[in-house]
This record gives C-alpha cells, sequence and structure tokens, in this order.
C-alpha cells in the first residue's frame, strides 16, 4: 500500500515489457515548429526535437500519423514525462543492420570524411567507422587523400557498440568484386539498358538491387514520380523488379538504378497542360509550417504557400485550414518544368473579399461593424467578407482628448456603425471612421470666421499666463497675457475675471490642432484702424465737395 506512483507506474511498464533502451514504435501526434509529440503507449506522451526527423538534406521525414521507431530513454525524467529518442533508435537499428552485415558478410555504405593515423574515417549512416590503411584497396595505397569525401562500399570485419569501434574493409569488396562472373556481368551494365533484379535491402535513402552478382542503387528520388518518404511503400526485400541502369562507373564498381525512367514523366510537356492562372482541383498531400503540398496529378504535386492559403489568415498554420486528403481547388500560379515546381494559390481560387467589398460599397457609406481589437493607434473592425478595416484614433471623436480616454467607450466585440473613408483593395486597406457620423462644430466655426474678425467671448477660465474664451457651444479660444493690452501684462488674472464679457479679434485658427487664438490688443487695433479709414474717407468726400476759395479759407482759419 505505501507503493509510490511512480513505483506503480514502473511496474506497469515493466508489465509491457518496456525496458529503457528498447525499440518502440510510436505515432507521431502533433508537430510544432520545434518539437514533435510521439505517443508509445505508455502513461505520457514525449516530444522529441524535429531535428532528429530530418534527412541530410534537412527536410523533415515525417508528418503527423506516421510510425516511427524511437528508442526508451526513461519513462519518468521526474516531472512525470516519457523520454524518446529518434536518434538513438536509429543508432540502434544501425548498429543491428551492421552487425547482421558483418555476420552475413554484406556490403555496407559509407562516405570518406577523413584522414587519421593509420587509415581513413568513413561515415556509415550516423556511426563512424575506421578503415585501416590497408584494407583501402587490394594494392598498397600511401595516399588516400583521393578517396575523402568519395563514396565508397565494405564490408564490416570487427565492431564493438560498447567501445564505439567499428573497422571495414573495402579491399575485401574489391576482391570479390574482381571475381570472373562479376567481371563479365560488369561489363553487360550500360546506362540505358534495363534489367532485372531482386530488392536486396532497404535503406531510409534508397532500394539495393541484386542484378545477379552486382547490387546496384536505386535512390529514393528514382523510385516513383510521386514524392515518397521510405522505399517501403513502393517496395519489399524480395520483390523481383525491371529497373533501368541510370549510371554504371566500371571502375569503382556502382551502378545508379531507376524505376520511374521506365515510365514516361509527368512533368512532361506539364507548363501546356497547367497554363498559369487554370484552376484546378487537388489534393493535399503534405502540409508544412511554410504551406501545404497538393497533388494535381499523379506524380505531379505543387506547393501553397502559407501566404497564398487565405485571404485573410496570412500567418495562420497550414494544418488549421487544410488536412491531408482534402480535396482543394487551386490556380496555377507558377511553372518550372525543368525543376519539377509548380506553385500553386488556394485563395486566388476564391473570391478576392476585398475586391467583392470595393464592388459592393462606396466611400462615404454607412455601414455596420463590430471591434476585433483595440490597439494605442486606433480600432481593428470586422467588415462583411471575413476582413478588417481601421478606425484611427484621429477618425474617433472631434474633440481633443486623450487616447485612454478615446478607447475607454470601445470594448472588443461592440458593434456599432461607421463611415467609408477609404478603399484600396490592392493594398487590402479600408480606413473607416466614427466622428465623421456627425457635424464639425469646429471646422463650421472656422469656416464663418476668418483671421482679423472680431468676435464676442465670454471668459472660462483664467490664470497669470492667460484666459480660455468660450466662443461658442464646444468651440473655445485662448487669449495669452501678453496680447490683453499694449501695456505690459504679467498676470492675466488681475485684469480678467472669469464669466467676464471680452471682445476679441482672431490671430490665427490652426485647423491641424484644432486650436484657436484670439487678441484684445489686435481687436483695439483693428478697431482704429477701422476708424481712421472712416476718418480719411470723410475727409476725402469733404474735399472733393469744396471750392478753391472754400479751401484757401479754411487753411487761413
Amino acid at each position: 500500500m505505501s507503493e509510490s506512483f511512480a513505483e506503480l507506474f514502473e511496474n506497469s511498464v515493466e508489465q509491457q515489457n518496456t525496458k529503457i533502451g528498447s525499440l518502440l514504435m510510436g505515432t507521431v501526434v502533433s508537430i510544432n515548429r520545434e518539437k514533435a509529440v510521439i505517443s508509445v503507449g505508455l502513461k505520457s506522451e514525449a516530444f522529441i526535437p524535429l531535428e532528429q526527423f530530418k534527412d541530410i538534406k534537412g527536410e523533415l521525414e515525417i508528418v503527423e500519423g506516421d510510425v516511427v521507431e524511437v528508442a526508451l530513454e526513461s519513462v519518468d525524467d521526474g516531472l512525470g514525462h516519457t523520454l524518446l529518442s529518434r536518434e538513438k533508435a536509429k543508432r540502434i537499428k544501425l548498429w543491428q543492420a551492421l552487425e547482421t552485415a558483418m555476420n552475413d558478410k554484406e556490403v555496407v555504405i559509407g562516405i570518406v570524411t577523413g584522414s587519421v593515423k593509420g587509415g581513413l574515417t568513413v561515415d556509415i549512416g550516423i556511426v563512424k567507422a575506421f578503415l585501416p590503411g590497408s584494407l583501402v584497396d587490394i594494392h598498397p595505397v600511401k595516399d588516400f587523400a583521393h578517396l575523402i569525401g568519395q563514396e565508397i562500399e565494405a564490408i564490416v570485419i570487427k565492431m564493438d557498440e560498447v567501445r564505439n569501434n567499428i573497422v571495414i574493409s573495402r579491399k575485401a569488396v574489391m576482391q570479390e568484386a574482381n571475381s570472373a562472373d562479376r567481371e563479365i556481368l560488369l561489363n553487360t551494365l550500360e546506362a540505358g539498358v534495363e534489367v532485372e533484379g531482386v530488392v536486396k535491402n532497404l535503406a531510409d535513402y534508397g532500394a539495393f538491387i541484386d542484378l545477379g552478382g552486382i547490387d546496384g542503387l536505386l535512390h529514393i528520388t528514382d523510385i516513383s514520380w510521386q514524392r515518397i518518404n521510405h522505399p517501403s511503400e513502393k517496395l519489399a526485400i524480395g520483390d523481383k523488379i525491371k529497373v533501368k541502369i541510370l549510371n554504371c562507373d566500371k571502375e569503382r564498381m556502382r551502378v545508379s538504378l531507376g524505376l520511374k525512367q521506365l515510365t514516361l514523366s509527368p512533368w512532361d510537356n506539364i507548363s501546356e497542360r497547367l497554363p498559369l492562372g487554370k484552376k484546378v482541383l487537388g489534393v493535399v498531400s503534405n502540409l508544412t509550417d511554410y504551406g501545404a503540398f497538393v497533388r494535381i496529378e499523379e506524380g505531379v504535386e505543387g506547393l501553397v504557400h502559407v501566404s497564398e492559403m487565405d485571404w485573410t489568415n496570412a500567418n495562420v498554420r497550414p494544418s488549421k485550414l487544410v488536412k491531408l486528403g482534402q480535396e482543394v481547388d487551386v490556380v496555377v500560379l507558377d511553372v518550372q518544368e525543368s525543376k519539377h515546381r509548380i506553385s500553386l494559390s488556394m485563395k486566388q481560387a476564391q473570391e478576392n473579399p476585398w475586391e467583392a467589398f470595393e464592388a459592393t460599397h462606396n466611400k462615404g457609406d454607412k455601414i455596420g461593424i463590430n471591434v476585433k481589437s483595440i490597439t494605442d493607434f486606433g480600432l481593428f473592425v470586422g467588415l462583411p467578407g471575413g476582413i478588417d478595416g481601421l478606425i484611427h484614433l484621429t477618425d474617433i471623436s472631434w474633440e481633443k482628448i486623450s487616447v485612454d480616454e478615446l478607447v475607454s467607450n470601445y470594448s472588443k466585440g461592440q458593434e456599432f456603425e461607421a463611415i467609408i473613408l477609404n478603399i484600396d483593395a490592392e493594398k487590402e486597406r479600408i480606413s473607416l471612421g466614427i466622428k465623421q457620423l456627425d457635424e464639425d462644430d469646429f471646422m463650421s466655426y472656422a469656416l464663418l470666421n476668418k483671421k482679423g474678425n472680431i468676435v464676442k467671448g465670454v471668459v472660462s477660465e483664467v490664470d497669470a499666463r492667460g484666459a480660455v474664451i468660450t466662443l461658442a457651444e464646444g468651440i473655445t479660444g485662448y487669449l495669452k497675457a501678453g496680447e490683453i493690452s499694449e501695456e505690459r501684462v504679467d498676470d492675466a488674472s488681475v485684469i480678467l475675471k472669469v464669466a467676464d464679457k471680452v471682445e476679441v479679434a482672431i490671430i490665427n485658427i490652426d485647423k491641424k490642432s484644432r486650436n484657436i487664438f484670439v487678441s484684445i490688443k489686435m481687436k483695439n487695433s483693428v478697431e482704429e484702424k477701422e476708424a481712421m479709414e472712416g476718418y480719411n474717407k470723410e475727409s476725402s468726400d469733404a474735399v472733393e465737395g469744396a471750392t478753391l476759395g472754400d479751401l484757401l479759407k479754411k487753411a487761413k482759419d
């Protein structure tokens, strides 16, 4: 009764014959940007970095739902998590395969990576092997430099997994290849010839085909015109197949084979069948972080980049929009026949909601909207067709109030009316306004009153620096202390009081900042100017009606 949960869990694991370091088959539950979630039927799922599922080209080898082999590192890491490793599983499988190859004297493929004392280092999958100098060639070789970077065939002659030691022999393969039967067979193999063979072994990168004494490599990319994740999808060990020789290097005893080359390439004349702009039906065949692959013909796939999947969700994960096996309409954007690449668009197979909005709405229209988000520069609102519009802060209210006060009257999901200010379908931008629903009292006042006009007002606020003058309902002007009188005024509150009625002249109306500046001093100056002009006019009129005698008499007086 005192057993802990961890002990009970450990017991349950032992009952499943699951031991640390054992290989398990797991299902890929989900994939995110960094990790894959794997379930092996234990109490908890495990997270494995995506780097462990990428091939030598850096491409991801798995999709959701795949069954993969993993190694159990721990049933409980102290946080209740199961720890699994794809790399260790590959390593275990590789050691097992190498042990089998050593026992059966099978040839393994490796790449010479460098020179060390006494021989060469050779990469065999994810492990390194040592190739002694004496076993490099049939004949003694002093300089191994020409082999670095080359792919070679060898036989495992010794291995110690505990010490991580593997010793291989290239000489043994070469000696075997020098047999009379192989020599005769090798002379019959030429590029372009079709031959029969038996599938001898399968690897992640292809299949080895026994051609009757010589093994040829059928690379995974040459198995089918349709993209496959592993040779086992099309081949099984023991299958008798017809293949085409693509290349035969008799000196290095390497034969490259092709299976898909026995049939016509579906990419031939693809540009004629799929012209740019053509709308076709396809099936989602693979999902990645950057888009979805869609099969539009047998053996022909195109990429729908994430930016071409949906008009209104440019950055959404592709798996949120489509599923594997789903039929979708796509439009051909670009075809590169020589590179076997096609760019497709899902969104362009649908109506452009921005163009549809532009076709059915005009600038100045009133429209019902709902708030989707509130930012420090305005409100993003939802519009018909699933698109968004922006109400900038400056288009919310005519009044000069703070940002916090402006947006405090709105909440996410709130519905109301606005006016369309501008529609730019090409840039996918729609501007709207709320304040335009009401008349702008400030602009109306500005139209009726110009610089120099004398207007009446009432002092509403006053301090030493100046006074706020109410000119009309909701309209105020500012009177600086220096604009009260020709004489120096150090404190405006000594001369003016709240509720005093005043006459002022408009100095300036700033429509951008919505400020009006007024002056009593300028008002007095304007009145004096008008009085002087009136006096001069009267004097002029009097002169025009007088005789020369009247003028002389007036001058004498």
